[in-house]
């Protein structure tokens, strides 16, 4: 019987894990945090994603299309909360609908089931939505993703898996051509393979097990509002914006998630720490490796005018973020607004500046490494589990 080791107790680590013992494999789960979906998968916007948005053929396209069906399932299995409730994504203007054909038509070719309404047709979804056109795509929903991670915990648990909390991988050395050696601080575990699912650490836990991975991670925060709750009738689902094919985050967009409450954001700032969910959240580390990056240098000349102005001001200004939303819905006041929360996306970044667009998967010999996994890999959790076993073999 193979043993592993899964560094993140995320949805991707613990997808990774219940796939690895299904298929027969001893598994041990280390978590450095002191509860499981502590970081990302805890601090999303809880979308159940449908793969619109992705370059045919991709990572993200095939492994979001198969996770939206495979993790909705799972879902409805385990009596986790999920609703397939579709979505709009609309034009808000003339200038926009060149954008908006070039989504459908990535949709015709990923399988996503979408089509192009008209503006009279998007009221009928969304009173208060303001467009001259929209793509209604299907089978967007929402869903619980921490009750997700609670039911694979479950399943682990069930199956003996080995699982630990407060347990950070502080060294890690390839053994012999079979096997690898991990230290926790109080134990050395000794396994046939190892699986890196750590997330906002990825990179550092890569380095530690010896390989010099191409990409760094660079944290941003997605800081998100809710309606107050006289104000959530404005919103009956999902409204997304057309993304600016030249800027690389969606915009800030309206959920209804599944208790009734409208999650209005995330804007896309970058974090001062890996795990810095405030602007007073600060590590001097995080700081000087950004700083010493070169890609970090040459995306902020790119981006930094006036879009990550414009972003930090979004951030500071809940008028401005209102006014965001109100492009979409313009009832939307910044009175309606509440502070809710934010997340921190770890996005890989290469040295050119350019951010990693498709899901990262590094192999070594007895080592999976998970180098990008942000949004749409909790959707496509269960396929990149499936995609990690078949390499640990």
């Amino acid at each position: 019987m193979r043993r592993v080791v899964v560094i993140g107790g995320g949805i991707i680590g613990l997808a990774v894990a219940n796939e690895l013992m299904t298929r027969g494999a001893r598994v041990t789960v280390l978590e450095k945090e002191t509860r499981w979906a502590a970081h990302q998968s805890g601090h999303n916007s809880n979308v159940v994603h449908a793969g619109l948005y992705y370059r045919p053929g991709s990572f993200k396209a095939r492994m979001s299309v198969a996770g939206n069906r495979s993790i909705v399932a799972l879902a409805r299995e385990h009596g986790v909360p999920v609703d397939v409730c579709g979505k709009l994504v609309v034009a808000t203007d003339e200038g926009e609908l060149p954008a908006l054909d070039v989504l459908a038509e990535r949709a015709a070719a990923n399988g996503v089931p979408a089509r192009m309404i008209s503006a009279a047709e998007a009221r009928e979804y969304e009173p208060e939505v303001s467009c001259v056109r929209a793509l209604r795509v299907e089978s967007t929903g929402v869903i619980d993703f921490p009750a997700v991670c609670t039911a694979l915990v479950r399943l682990l648990q069930h199956g003996g898996a080995d699982l630990r909390l407060g347990t950070p991988a502080l060294g890690i050395r390839p053994g012999s051509p079979t096997g690898v050696e991990i230290a926790t601080g109080s134990a050395v575990l000794r396994a046939d393979a190892l699986v890196n699912c750590a997330g906002l650490q990825a990179d550092r836990v890569a380095r530690l097990a010896g390989l010099a991975p191409r990409a760094r991670i660079v944290p941003f925060r997605g800081e998100y509002y809710e309606l107050r709750p006289d104000r959530r009738h404005l919103v009956r689902g999902l409204i997304y914006p057309v993304p600016d094919p030249a800027l690389p985050f969606l915009g800030v967009h309206l959920t209804r998630m599944l208790d009734g409450s409208v999650h209005a954001g995330p804007n896309a700032v970058l974090a001062l720490r890996r795990e810095g969910y405030r602007w007073r959240d600060v590590s001097l580390r995080d700081l000087a490796e950004i700083a010493t990056f070169p890609g970090a240098w040459r995306l902020a000349r790119r981006y930094a005018w006036p879009t990550g102005r414009d972003e930090v001001r979004r951030s500071l200004s809940r008028r401005r973020f209102a006014a965001s939303l109100a492009r979409l819905v313009p009832a939307v006041q910044p009175g309606d607004l509440v502070r809710y929360g934010a997340g921190v996306r770890a996005q890989a970044m290469l040295p050119d500046g350019s951010l990693v667009d498709d899901f990262l998967i590094e192999t070594a010999p007895n080592q999976v490494h998970v180098l990008n996994a942000p949004s749409p890999a909790a959707t496509s959790a269960l396929e990149i589990a499936g995609y990690i076993a078949d390499r640990v073999g």
